[in-house]
């Protein structure tokens, strides 16, 4: 199975080519942007109902997912996330372990399994909800940003590092974070930061260059305004 990722950072789509008949990908409920007409979908709740529930309620990632089969050598599907901007793809090994902010959640092959990942008490103030997504097993996973994709490496190139609550998009086992203010309550309240994430250990940390809480707040005194009728 061949796979590219075309017109990142800002509106990413990935294609995946199938090299033999049976080869298969799964990807989120919504994603398919286009498949050769002979590939096969098969719409599931992988893992089962539980496990599907449990991935919805507490994740944030749909009840259904997709399945696409190859019929034949060559055939090709392409996915897309639904906010403009960046998609990563990262290969899972045996052992290893990748957290995902809620939604961020794209495709992966089948050997790729998905559960949930308590937070503790940060995740009331993370930004991300209580719960984060887990990705392990084998296999390729794509996963996506809105705007274009930082990636930092901990450890090596940093002893630590901070970032906004909202930018963090995913990041790797060995990697720890507690969640805090910038400064004092003066700069908690007036500087437009509020929390960040500081992360601690070893691994690698990907954020995105926007958040869609930020383009809320930008656009929302240009609302138009319906005034009410006086009687």
């Amino acid at each position: 199975m061949q796979h590219q990722i075309f017109h990142n950072p800002d509106f990413g789509v990935v294609r995946v080519q199938f090299d033999a008949p049976g080869e298969s990908v799964v990807a989120e409920s919504g994603a398919m942007v286009a498949r050769d007409t002979a590939v096969d979908m098969k719409t599931s709740m992988r893992g089962g109902l539980g496990a599907a529930l449990k991935r919805k309620l507490l994740g944030g990632e749909s009840l259904f997912q997709n399945t696409f089969t190859s019929t034949a050598a060559g055939q090709s599907v392409w996915f897309a996330p639904a906010p403009e901007g960046c998609i990563q793809e990262v290969a899972l090994q045996p052992g290893m372990e990748l957290y995902l902010q809620s939604r961020s959640y794209l495709a992966s092959d089948p050997g790729v399994q998905l559960d949930t990942k308590w937070q503790g008490a940060k995740g009331f103030f993370s930004g991300e909800g209580m719960f984060l997504v887990k990705a392990f097993g084998q296999g390729m996973l794509w996963f996506h940003s809105y705007g274009a994709i930082h990636t930092v490496d901990i450890g090596q190139q940093y002893q630590g590092y901070i970032c906004d609550t909202t930018h963090m998009v995913a990041f790797t086992q060995g990697l720890n974070y507690s969640v805090r203010s910038v400064g004092g309550l003066k700069s908690l309240l007036l500087s437009g930061e509020g929390l960040v994430c500081e992360f601690r250990g070893q691994g690698r940390l990907w954020m995105q260059t926007r958040n869609p809480g930020a383009l809320a707040n930008f656009l929302n005194p240009f609302r138009p305004v319906k005034k009410s009728s006086s009687s």
